[in-house]
């Protein structure tokens, strides 16, 4: 802060004023007005007022250094806004930065911007897209409006977004396999154990060009699709991703991710999890070698039909891990007693098994838990069977494995064997008997030799998975897809890809102490009032939540205000 000397024809005022730095522009701004000469030179009682002001402005400059002092602001009744000045920013994404800055993305996009030589700031453009994608998901031209709302303002344009998003699709395999070598530096990866899983993501069109082909797809839905393999290490953190086109056998995708892997990671010694729909024979076999082993799930009806008989008897071979004992479970269906004393407990039988010159070992899971879940789901599938038949529908149509019409009979028929003049629709007991024999049982494959307690834990993380997908799905609106060009297609998986990475770090960070919705509405409530040459007051109600946000990181903006060097030195500590 300095002083200034206003003088008039018949006095002069003195003022304190400080620098500020607006629009990109130096300016200054009144802090305080002391008083005309006249005036402090009475109330000095002849002591000269510049000299008294230097003195007082030296005495204020070195309190703010010592401590913080109150800011008083001044608002005008009358006085108008500024036309197209901007108040109110979010600083919820300064978290993210804090991670993304940990985890060296912006030394990637350095790397890659020195192998182009080109002038605009790749760094800058990805950050913003990935901060977006977490907190106002939406297409890459809003993207570059939305980037404004960020208390450091954006210094790129949308043509700066459509150029980064041809580098990005070039780079991604670089970009995964450094940010793979920089977070096992941030933090200790659980590499040991990888999941793999698969879905598809639609796009708003009819017609098939480049990786958008029509498939099966996730969501039934009759457009063109492309499909998106994820490995996911044991914390759930996602490890690597690739896209296929959208009619790609998704139970060929494994292996050839799997491969980069292992060559781009530096990694060969992990164990693969997957669920039935990836579980062929040949991706079982690629990770029965050099030491990489597999857990699977196992359709118990697809099994051969004595294994299935095997699997399908409860009266024998069924153990729990506390103990040697052998238990009759089929008394568990019906007997409430022996429900409730088990309802804990997960029993299981093993064997090994040879097929298709592979060895591996089956294990058959029977949970009271489980039973009851499927009895449930069945039972409400066969209610909607039944609205389906007092509807009287002309046509059952395709049938899927898990639709409810699969529970419904046509009868065409009379009883003396002539053509109905008719349509008959009833309730088959015979498939819905049939699909209660299966109640509470669970089937893996795997060729490792740990304890069943120790496969089924791990089994039972492949949730997280389908989580990372529901998160990208829904919270970060990855679908429908708007663009066309494949690389940019690729571009945007990548961005969605490395915003997932960063906001399950976050979750990690704040130890999964709250959910999806409740993270990000917080981070997107994180708004700021700039009062310009002051600072920022925060408009956000402070929570248990955004007091762990700021014990976590080790910054805070839950003051009153916040001093422009304040928020500088914020910035900084989420940069370094």
């Amino acid at each position: 802060m300095r002083l200034k000397i206003t003088k008039t024809n018949s006095n002069q005022s003195l003022y304190v004023i400080k620098s500020t730095y607006i629009n990109g522009k130096h300016s200054s701004k009144i802090v305080e007005k002391l008083g005309t000469y006249d005036e402090l030179k009475i109330k000095l009682k002849g002591e000269d007022p510049i000299v008294w002001a230097k003195k007082y402005i030296k005495e204020l400059n070195k309190n703010l250094e010592t401590k913080d002092p109150d800011i008083i602001i001044k608002y005008s009744q009358s006085k108008q806004l500024s036309k197209d000045i901007k108040h109110s920013f979010n600083g919820g994404y300064l978290f993210l930065q804090k991670i993304y800055y940990d985890l060296g993305l912006n030394d990637i996009c350095n790397n890659i911007s020195d192998k182009y030589q080109f002038k605009y700031d790749l760094n800058l453009v990805l950050s913003n897209l990935i901060y977006s994608r977490i907190l106002f998901p939406s297409s890459k031209l809003k993207t570059c409006e939305l980037s404004k709302t960020f208390i450091e303002q954006p210094k790129f344009d949308y043509n700066h977004i459509l150029r980064s998003l041809e580098v990005i699709s070039k780079e991604t395999d670089f970009i995964q396999a450094e940010l793979y070598k920089n977070s096992c530096k941030y933090t200790n990866r659980n590499n040991k154990i990888l999941y793999y899983d698969c879905t598809n993501y639609f796009f708003e069109i009819e017609e098939e060009d480049g990786l958008k082909q029509y498939g099966k797809s996730k969501e039934n839905r009759p457009n063109p699709i492309v499909q998106m393999g994820l490995f996911m290490d044991g914390d759930g953190i996602p490890l690597a991703f690739d896209i296929t086109p959208g009619n790609t056998n998704e139970q060929t995708t494994l292996k050839p991710l799997e491969e980069k892997i292992i060559n781009d990671f530096n990694t060969s010694k992990f164990v693969v999890c997957t669920d039935a729909g990836l579980a062929s024979n040949a991706n079982r076999k690629f990770n029965n070698t050099n030491n990489r082993s597999f857990i699977t799930t196992q359709s118990i009806k697809k099994l051969k039909s004595f294994l299935r008989d095997w699997a399908l008897d409860l009266t024998t071979g069924w153990k729990l891990s506390d103990n040697d004992k052998n238990y009759d479970i089929s008394k568990l269906r019906d007997n409430e007693e022996l429900i409730e004393k088990f309802k804990d407990k997960i029993f299981y039988k093993e064997r090994w098994i040879k097929e298709n010159d592979l060895e591996q070992r089956l294990i058959i899971t029977y949970s009271v838990k489980y039973q009851e879940y499927q009895k449930n789901i069945r039972e409400k599938q066969v209610q909607r069977a039944l609205k389906l038949i007092s509807s009287s529908p002309r046509k059952l149509g395709k049938v899927n494995p898990n639709d409810p019409k699969r529970f419904i009979e046509v009868i065409n028929t009379t009883n003396h064997g002539e053509e109905a003049s008719e349509t008959y629709y009833q309730l088959n007991q015979d498939i819905i008997n049939e699909e209660t024999k299966y109640d509470g049982l669970y089937a893996v494959c795997t060729n490792l030799e740990d304890s069943v307690e120790d496969i089924i834990k791990v089994n039972h993380q492949r949730w997280e998975i389908e989580e990372n997908f529901r998160i990208m799905k829904s919270e970060f609106k990855a679908r429908p897809v708007y663009l066309s060009r494949d690389d940019r297609i690729k571009a945007h998986f990548t961005t969605c890809f490395l915003a997932l990475v960063v906001y399950r770090y976050l979750e990690k960070k704040l130890d999964y102490k709250y959910t999806t919705s409740e993270i990000i509405d917080t981070l997107k409530g994180y708004n700021f009032l700039e009062s310009i040459g002051d600072g920022f007051i925060p408009t956000y109600t402070r929570t248990d939540i955004t007091d762990l946000f700021h014990d976590k990181y080790c910054f805070r903006t839950d003051f009153e205000i916040i001093s422009d060097k304040k928020i500088k030195n914020i910035f900084k500590i989420t940069k370094s």
